[in-house]
């Protein structure tokens, strides 16, 4: 299809950054992380692995499906007819729904470890309130984290001490502009599978850390004993772990990653991979460690509707009934080995990483990573996709869907080829320029 910067979403975008500061209110989401002044923006609908943008165009999503939020697909009929019974019976009242208990039930039982959950509405929000809960706990300050953990306060003071701490953990050019300079040097940063880095943070500070945040994985796998050995060095000094499930969890099986790796956090926090897209997190943890959040004020109205809590429910369900995790993986496989194949029959130099439930690539040559990538956006979405340089596999996949992908990538990697073989500058066919891959100021 054609593609065009005069499109509804385009202009409606224009129209976003002259009222709305950044122009999204989630970076991930800004056309300019995926194709600037090309990237339809907005949509009209969505179903299955299809979304419509607002001038009727419909494109097949092979890439971050809600940025991971979808596991289940867009508009599952019956996570979506839950939302709609707890809407009919009221949403919101004086009283509470009963659907917090059922739920809390159900994530205890999928972690039996855990004896406590609390609720909140986003990723980012949770991890601030199991880091408040962690330190009411062990009444200490420090926190030792790894990855990325979302944009309060307790995070950002990361980079009070060091303003480059939080660029190869995850965004680069992130400002603490608005955290308080008190904080610098209450969160330090290691890095995954340096037990070394860890070891020594942990010396360093000894008898003051409160906590240690960390993804039990993303784009590696943990190796020699990675987990085993952080779980064993804070049980020891009496510090609560924090396992960050937002991103893995319900990705490799139902509940959290770690349930796969073998190793049980004291908190495990839970977000969109649960929920099929309705906003809901849950902080699930130890009882005696839970308990602490009694002890310091957590409380909002918002943390008690109704609908969300419903619809994960059954989100749950469904995702167990037909084994989802299974299939994320298979596809996974799929795609991460026909990327391998496609680039190598296109004589590319390509790096795929991720766990396969959400795969990622690089193709590396004399431009930066970041051309490519913005190629490929541009190419694929002529072809009718939304597509990255990853790929969230989720129910509303197929074999079908994903040998389809593969072989129209496939020709966009000769496509590549053909103009690197040629002398000829990828950027130049660029007519929006290349993406970003950062924070930076739009407005």
């Amino acid at each position: 299809m054609d593609i065009s910067k005069n499109g509804k979403g385009q202009m409606l975008y224009k129209k976003a950054k002259t009222l709305i500061p950044g122009g999204t209110q989630l970076l991930s989401k800004r056309p300019e992380m995926f194709l600037p002044e090309y990237w339809p923006a907005y949509y009209s609908k969505a179903k299955g692995c299809k979304i419509w943008d607002l001038d009727g165009n419909e494109y097949t999503d092979v890439s971050y499906m809600g940025i991971g939020a979808n596991v289940l697909g867009y508009a599952n009929d019956e996570v979506d007819e839950a939302a709609r019974e707890a809407i009919a019976c009221g949403g919101m009242t004086t009283l509470n729904a009963p659907e917090e208990v059922y739920l809390a039930e159900k994530l205890i039982s999928l972690h039996p470890w855990a004896g406590g959950v609390r609720y909140a509405k986003a990723g980012g929000e949770a991890m601030a309130l199991a880091s408040r809960i962690a330190r009411a706990y062990t009444k200490k300050d420090i926190i030792l984290f790894c990855g990325y953990h979302g944009w309060h306060d307790w995070y950002l003071a990361a980079n009070l001490s060091n303003r480059n701490a939080l660029d190869d953990l995850h965004i680069p050019g992130l400002e603490p502009l608005g955290v308080p300079s008190g904080l610098a040097g209450t969160n330090l940063p290691f890095h995954y599978n340096n037990i070394g880095e860890f070891n020594a943070l942990m010396a360093k500070h000894k008898g003051k850390i409160a906590a240690v945040v960390m993804e039990p994985i993303r784009n590696d796998y943990p190796q020699n004993g990675f987990l085993q050995k952080i779980r064993s060095a804070t049980e020891a000094e009496g510090i609560v772990l924090v396992f960050d499930e937002v991103s893995a969890g319900f990705r490799l099986c139902a509940g959290g990653s770690h349930r796969v790796l073998g190793v049980n956090p004291d908190i495990a926090v839970f977000a969109k991979g649960m929920t099929n897209g309705y906003p809901l997190t849950a902080i699930v943890g130890k009882r005696e460690v839970m308990d602490a959040a009694q002890g310091t004020f957590i409380s909002s109205t918002f943390y008690t509707e109704r609908v969300a809590i419903a619809a994960t429910l059954k989100s749950i369900e469904v995702y167990e009934r037909e084994k989802v995790w299974e299939k994320q993986s298979a596809y996974g496989k799929l795609i991460q080995d026909g990327w391998r194949e496609k680039a190598g029959a296109a004589g590319l130099d390509i790096e795929i990483g991720g766990i396969l439930p959400m795969s990622h690539f690089a193709i590396r040559g004399n431009e930066s990573p970041l051309v490519y990538k913005t190629f490929v956006t541009q190419e694929m979405l002529k072809r009718g996709y939304l597509a990255s340089n990853s790929f969230y596999t989720s129910n509303a996949h197929s074999p079908e869907i994903i040998e389809k992908y593969l072989a129209d990538i496939g020709e966009v990697f000769m496509e590549i080829a053909e103009l690197m073989n040629a002398g000829v500058s990828v950027e130049s066919r660029l007519p929006g320029g290349v993406c970003q891959s950062g924070f930076g100021r739009l407005n």
